[in-house]
Order: structure tokens, then sequence, then C-alpha cells
């Protein structure tokens, strides 16, 4: 199994998801956690609280749809796992976003700008945990 490494790809991505960030904790004092964004969108607290959940969920929707129209197709994605096999991860992710107060965009990306010591947690745990995913299925498991 061959990594893709995108060096310019990801700085810019990078780049974008860290002004708009910036950006919402500045115009509305909010946190950018998609898990967050996404259930406050389906159990809104008023209605302005409902329009920028979904301005942001919009962006996140229409966002590879304006690559596709810039370039004439979406960028290939390649999934080397069963559907099954997804379902179980996404439950897990859900799992873990819930035990684990937010996900790795509310925790990395805005709680560890903030020096919130739980994100610190949160994020070191992520990091270990994939890293020991990635060890046990390249080396141990060979796939």
């Amino acid at each position: 199994m061959e990594t893709e490494f995108t060096p310019l790809a990801s700085t810019f991505g990078g780049i974008l998801i860290g002004s708009s960030a910036v950006l919402l904790m500045l115009f509305l004092g909010r946190i950018m956690g998609a898990t967050g964004v996404l259930a406050g969108l389906l159990s809104p607290a008023s209605r302005d609280d409902f329009i920028w959940r979904a301005a942001v969920v919009a962006g996140m929707i229409t966002g590879p749809l304006i690559l596709l129209g810039v370039t004439g197709s979406f960028p290939a994605v390649q999934v080397p796992v069963s559907t099954p096999m997804l379902i179980a991860g996404g439950f897990i992710v859900g799992l873990g976003v819930t035990f684990g107060s937010g996900c790795t965009s509310g925790h990395g990306v805005c709680g560890m700008a903030r020096l919130s010591p739980r994100s610190i947690a949160a994020t070191l745990t992520f990091m270990i945990t994939c890293g020991a995913t990635v060890f046990l299925i390249r080396h141990v498991f060979g796939a």
C-alpha cells in the first residue's frame, strides 16, 4: 500500500480550514467542530443558530461541486474497504466523537489553538491511535 504525498494541496487545504475556523470564531464566537456544527443543525437553539450552521454545511457540500465546475472532475478517491467496514468504521467514529466530546476538527484545529487541556489530550490520543493503527495494518497484518 502506497501513501500519496501531497504537500501543496495539503498546505492549501490546511490554510482554508484554519482560516474558516478563525473567521467563524472572530465573527460568531463559535468553534468549528464539524460534528458539533452538524448536531446543532439537526436541533438548533434558534433561527440564527440554524442559519450559520446551514451555511457551513452548504459550504462543505458546494465546495466539491465548485471544484467539479472548475476542473471538470472530482479528485480520485479510493476506498480499499467494503461497505460493511465503512458502516462499522462510521459507527466507531460516532462513538469516539460522543465519548470524546468532539471530533478532530473541533479538538485538533480549534481546541489546540485555544490551548485547551482536554483538546490537547484528545488530539494526542487521536494521533497515537492513528499511528498504532497504521503500524498494525501495514506491518503486522500486512495489508
